[in-house]
């Protein structure tokens, strides 16, 4: 079995540490997924991890995760609110998906509360801060060992 969990990150992404610190902070993407490979490969795990702006590319990835991941994280981003696409192709991965949010989407403004992804996710981290990847990936490897 892969124990590789694929880390999806999705439009504007690639601006934290600029785009909006009071509400996503001063981590950037960068510094996020050193954390994340560090920790998984702790855990005995690998980690791949992206980021697109483009809706077609995040759902390539979740196609190639059928055949090389254990797992999906999930940050979607605007794609969560907006993206019949990208919850139809996390439907067709059956490993265990953690769809992550780094701000708490409930306490923000009302177009953010319904996620399309949530239905289909295993599990939801949401308000953790950029803390979140790292327990995602933590969460994931717990779920992965008991075969959810």
């Amino acid at each position: 079995m892969s124990k590789t969990i694929f880390v999806l990150n999705g439009p504007n992404l690639n601006l934290l540490g600029q785009r909006e610190p009071h509400i996503y902070g001063s981590t950037t993407l960068a510094e996020i997924e050193q954390r994340c490979t560090a920790k998984a490969r702790d855990l005995g795990f690998e980690v791949d991890f992206r980021q697109t702006n483009f809706e077609g590319a995040l759902i390539e990835s979740i196609h190639e995760a059928r055949q090389k991941a254990c797992g999906i994280i999930i940050n979607p981003a605007a794609f969560t609110f907006t993206s019949i696409a990208v919850l139809d192709a996390l439907k067709t991965f059956d490993p265990p998906k953690i769809e992550l949010h780094i701000s708490n989407v409930h306490a923000r403004e009302s177009i953010y509360h319904k996620s399309l992804i949530s239905p289909i996710a295993t599990a939801i981290m949401i308000g953790f801060g950029a803390d979140g990847y790292e327990l995602a990936i933590q969460a994931m490897t717990q779920l992965v060992a008991r075969g959810r």
